[in-house]
């Protein structure tokens, strides 16, 4: 029985939790498991973005059981693109994936996204089939269709938490975002870069536990002074004719 890894490549995977006390545990176990059977070499980065239920303790059992398995607080709450940035600064590997921390994606579809790994820059998942009410489903159409037109570039959802990246890619782009843009920010960064992306169906399933928080207006207000501050940043500067080395 062959029992060498599908891929030999080396991957950074990790996940921005806020409140997930109840889901980070099940969702590590199961990428460990995922991991294993892939990639040669592995590591899975989780983000305490100021938990104020027991994620913090949850994160540091798991990161004690497991030497690849690294813990990372912030103090207090900064937000979901501050969680981001500390995933993306703390990768190791070549390659890079999140999701989030609430067990809404399944990881076994990670292997989707390395079957595509030499296709572009950045593989984006988007939701098939997506597991929200029908206004939040509205309200992230609406949102995503203003970013891509403000910040000209193309991604089928912009806001899916299921990406995988070229690690080079954040030594070339500084990110400003703290809150919802986040998402929005890196690939319109890149893009405008030179970077390529392609966009890859992927299973969204209901949220078990926990509960979500970035339809809350103060988020949403948030994000649309983001959005106009980083038109004016992104697109003052000359567009990449080719993709940084």
């Amino acid at each position: 029985m062959n029992d060498r890894p599908k891929y030999d490549v080396a991957l950074s995977v990790f996940f921005p939790c806020y409140n997930e006390e109840a889901n980070v545990e099940p969702l590590t176990k199961k990428t460990v498991d995922v991991l294993q059977r892939l990639v040669s070499d592995w590591e899975i980065i989780l983000v305490n973005d100021g938990s104020k239920d027991g994620t913090a303790q949850v994160i540091n059992r798991l990161a004690a059981q497991d030497p690849r398995v690294r813990a990372v607080h912030h103090a207090k709450n900064g937000g979901y693109g501050a969680a981001l940035q500390t995933g993306f600064k703390s990768a190791t590997k070549p390659l890079v994936f999140f999701t989030d921390g609430d067990g809404q994606f399944d990881v076994r579809e990670i292997e989707k996204m390395l079957d595509r790994r030499g296709e572009a820059d950045i593989v984006c998942g988007y939701r098939q089939h997506r597991q929200d009410k029908l206004i939040r489903k509205v309200n992230s159409a609406c949102w995503a269709w203003l970013v891509k037109q403000m910040l000209q570039f193309r991604c089928r959802d912009v806001d899916g938490a299921f990406k995988l990246f070229k690690r080079e890619i954040f030594d070339h782009i500084e990110l400003k975002s703290t809150g919802a843009l986040i998402s929005a920010e890196v690939l319109a960064r890149s893009a405008h870069l030179g970077y390529t992306m392609i966009d890859v169906p992927v299973t969204h399933l209901p949220r078990t536990a926990g509960a979500a928080t970035g339809a809350k207006f103060s988020v949403i207000f948030k994000a649309f002074k983001e959005l106009l501050k980083l038109r004016k940043d992104i697109l003052k500067k000359p567009a990449a004719t080719s993709r940084k080395a």
